[in-house]
């Protein structure tokens, strides 16, 4: 039976049978039975490898942190997660560099630990009511790897080679050209924008290619 474990643009946690490209967690969201309680323990909302060193796990046991998946790393940047500093240490590197290059202004430490930066992203992406943050913006300015949303849709698109690319459990279903003077409310965190400005290569599904 699907579980309550798969991870939208937006940030919920949803139930289906996909899993997609990785794995993350937010620390223990589930009870005894499985259930999920809450949305996050933790502000450090990471995204890992599906297969790391053989290890195996048993989904939602009792007391472990709570398994999440995401179609691409696109869609866990959206949620507001970056790469495990563990099983994703190349990519946990290259993506704090240029977090660090790009949002220098948002912290006051010459030389921070990563929960600092973890704590601003938390600030961009969930608000005390518990609802996603975004922000507006025009397309033009956006880079690829990035998830968009129009005023007055659920649907959410992912910026991809001047298309926008629409977004679905199993993959990105159809595109659309997009135009530069759309506004749009972005759901990836503002911060995480800059570092794939300047250069952060994200995953993205192989699904956006064939479509």
């Amino acid at each position: 039976m699907p579980k309550q474990n798969r991870v939208t643009p937006f940030g919920e946690i949803i139930t289906s049978p996909s899993r997609g490209l990785f794995m993350g967690n937010r620390g223990v969201l589930h009870d005894q039975k499985g259930v999920i309680q809450r949305n996050w323990k933790l502000k450090a909302w990471i995204t890992c490898e599906l297969e790391f060193k053989g290890r195996k796990r048993q989904i939602l046991s009792p007391g472990r942190y709570t398994e999440l998946f995401f179609l691409d790393e696109a869609t866990a940047l959206a949620a507001g997660h970056r790469p495990c500093g563990e099983c994703r240490r190349e990519e946990y590197k290259i993506f704090k560099t240029l977090w660090l290059q790009s949002n220098r202004e948002q912290l006051t430490n010459d030389n921070p630990v990563i929960a600092e930066i973890d704590a601003v992203i938390h600030s961009q992406r969930i608000n005390r009511n518990q609802e996603k943050v975004g922000f507006k913006s025009q397309l033009k300015d956006i880079p690829n790897g990035v998830f968009i949303q129009f005023k007055g849709e659920y649907q959410t698109h992912l910026v991809f080679e001047g298309n926008l690319c629409e977004w679905s459990l199993f993959g990105y279903v159809s595109k659309k050209p997009g135009k530069s003077k759309d506004e749009i409310f972005v759901l990836t965190p503002k911060s995480i924008v800059k570092t794939i400005e300047v250069g952060y290569p994200v995953k993205i599904h192989p699904s956006v290619n064939t479509i």
